[in-house]
């Protein structure tokens, strides 16, 4: 894309703010350029969120049956899958995996508890329940 071809349409995700794209200048090198977004990345964007919005209340139900732990409602609820919850928390997936499991989430200790509060934002305490 050419300096010149950068959309500047506007993004309602971006909230007003300008992200930085590369294209190619004149010169045929890569520059940095502002752009304002554009409407495909908008509904693109909108359709994740909403993804993680109806995960997020399926896990929140699971939990409420007892079929779920509350870490899953809080990694949908944070926007993240378990390949970035593992990343974020330095756990291989298939132990975030199993942490998902209710049976297994009530026996982890509190080391792996603030391991998991830390990827997502919360606090321990606030880990173990669900809003």
């Amino acid at each position: 894309m050419d300096v010149d071809n950068v959309p500047q349409e506007g993004n309602v995700t971006l909230a007003g703010h300008s992200k930085g794209v590369y294209a190619r200048g004149a010169d045929g090198h890569l520059a940095l350029v502002a752009s304002r977004g554009w409407e495909v990345e908008e509904i693109v964007t909108r359709q994740a969120v909403e993804r993680f919005d109806a995960l997020a209340a399926a896990a929140r139900a699971r939990v409420h049956a007892g079929q779920g732990s509350p870490l899953e409602y809080h990694m949908y609820h944070a926007r993240m899958d378990i390949p970035m919850l593992a990343q974020a928390s330095g756990m291989w997936q298939w132990r975030v995996r199993r942490h998902l499991r209710p049976q297994v989430f009530r026996r982890l200790s509190a080391t792996l508890r603030a391991r998991y509060a830390e990827a997502l934002g919360l606090t321990p305490a606030q880990l173990d329940g669900v809003d």
